[in-house]
């Protein structure tokens, strides 16, 4: 009887440590097991995912687009020198001080077998050397061919002596909000890093941080990404990665990247007439959730309402008018300024667009030829200038000077559209480059002071902090 119960407490212990392992070790958990090295501070995950209903994760293949894509995507590194007090004394009187070189880190992508690579400005602005590593660990130095502030791309060029593995354009524009997409990069110099998301969002504003239409994505993208590839499943590149939202500095949850067709746009402009051509349409508008939209009781407008032409404009040419609300620019269906800015940054002067309009409940299709910028958003402030014409001074009554033809948001209600701008803390302004200088030496911190005459013949003086 003994050895019985013994043989049956010893089949249930048995039974037990099986079912056990079971479940420790074959059947896989479908939750997130989390586990901190406190020695390097970075996290070991496990991870299952469930599929949903339809196509899910597990069923589309990344393999491929990322093994081609980290191959063409490179490490750049950008060395500028900076020199500042190394003494009391120096700090208090501003003699002396020494150079010290400063490094930053950021991604390329190589966008030809020749060696050009593609990347953000702000990953090279300012750089005395730039070297670029690819993921075969060979480096080169790298020389910068040309830059666009405006859309935060630069150009590289490196002498590669065999043909480089190099990603091609695709068209952004046929990117689907939902799409898989990858992030590649060197974030925290951790290079060649893949990252999966989906396209969150399409023509996304950040609120001003620059003129400009991004590709909003949730795939990881951290300090060092900059520049980086975004592509889809089939290895197009559709976007270079530039920012991110963040109160941290690091990921948390939403990406930003120039659209594909913006950046080739700059980077042909840039490799053929060694600037960027910019095609403007010619129109000011408002924002959305401004006080200005609510107050006018334009805030709930889908498409662009137009709130002035500008001169000389092809929007002023092609008789558009205030009050008219922009619906679509050629097949680009416009909810926002955005989706307009978008479309607009990829065309040149001399293009022809078809605009098509509401106005006054009428539908409207009216092609307009895109002209080059007469005017100029000069540093800080953001006031938007333009020379003088010849009527402008007989008007104003003086030859030197810009008139101000625009002005941001925050510095409404000063009335200082359509005034001439003479100096600025009391230096004298003569045309639109000199206004670009004076404003581009002021301080973000200091008391700023301009002189304006307006159409009186009546000089203002106004202090701004």
């Amino acid at each position: 009887m003994k050895k019985i119960t013994t043989l049956l407490l010893v089949s249930i212990f048995g039974g037990a440590i099986t079912l056990g392992s079971y479940k420790l070790f074959l059947e896989k958990p479908n939750y997130a097991v989390v586990t901190e090295n406190a020695d390097h501070g970075f996290f070991n995950t496990s991870y299952t995912p469930t599929s949903a209903k339809g196509a899910g994760i597990n069923e589309v293949d990344f393999t491929i687009a990322a093994q081609n894509t980290v191959n063409s995507v490179v490490h750049v590194k950008n060395v500028t020198v900076s020199s500042g007090p190394t003494t009391i004394m120096e700090f208090l009187y501003g003699s002396g001080g020494s150079q010290r070189p400063q490094v930053g880190t950021g991604s390329g992508v190589i966008i030809s077998p020749d060696g050009y690579i593609v990347t953000n400005n702000h990953v090279i602005a300012n750089a005395t050397q730039l070297q670029v590593t690819l993921n075969n660990n060979k480096t080169y130095t790298a020389e910068l061919v040309g830059t666009d502030p405006n859309s935060d791309i630069a150009l590289l060029k490196i002498d590669a002596k065999d043909k480089l593995p190099y990603l091609a354009f695709g068209d952004s524009d046929n990117a689907k909000i939902g799409e898989w997409v990858l992030a590649v990069g060197n974030p925290f110099n951790l290079t060649s890093t893949v990252t999966a998301g989906i396209v969150s969002a399409k023509a996304r504003d950040l609120g001003g941080m620059t003129n400009q239409s991004f590709i909003q994505t949730d795939a990881a993208v951290n300090p060092g990404n900059s520049g980086g590839a975004l592509v889809n499943t089939n290895g197009d590149l559709i976007g270079i990665n530039t920012a991110i939202t963040s109160q941290t500095g690091s990921y948390v949850g939403y990406s930003f990247a120039v659209p594909s067709n913006i950046a080739k746009k700059v980077v042909e402009d840039i490799m053929e007439y060694g600037n960027v051509q910019k095609g403007i349409l010619g129109i000011n508008t408002v924002r959305s959730s401004t006080p200005y939209a609510i107050e006018n009781g334009i805030n709930e407008v889908d498409g662009v309402y137009i709130t002035s032409v500008e001169e000389d404009s092809g929007a002023y040419d092609a008789k558009l008018q205030e009050g008219d609300v922009l619906k679509k620019v050629d097949d680009i269906v416009v909810h926002k300024f955005p989706d307009l800015v978008g479309y607009i940054s990829t065309k040149r002067p001399g293009d022809e667009i078809k605009v098509t309009i509401d106005r006054e409940g009428e539908t409207l299709v009216v092609p307009v030829v895109l002209k080059e910028r007469q005017t100029l958003v000069v540093p800080v402030m953001g006031l938007e200038v333009k020379n003088l014409n010849p009527e402008d001074q007989k008007k104003f009554k003086t030859k030197k000077g810009v008139k101000i033809v625009g002005v941001p948001e925050s510095f409404r209600g000063y009335g200082l559209e359509g005034k001439v701008l003479l100096a600025v803390d009391n230096k004298e302004i003569g045309n639109i480059t000199d206004a670009k200088n004076l404003f581009g030496g002021i301080s973000k911190y200091g008391k700023t002071s301009i002189t304006m005459i307006n159409e009186k013949g009546e000089r203002e003086r106004l202090i701004f902090q």
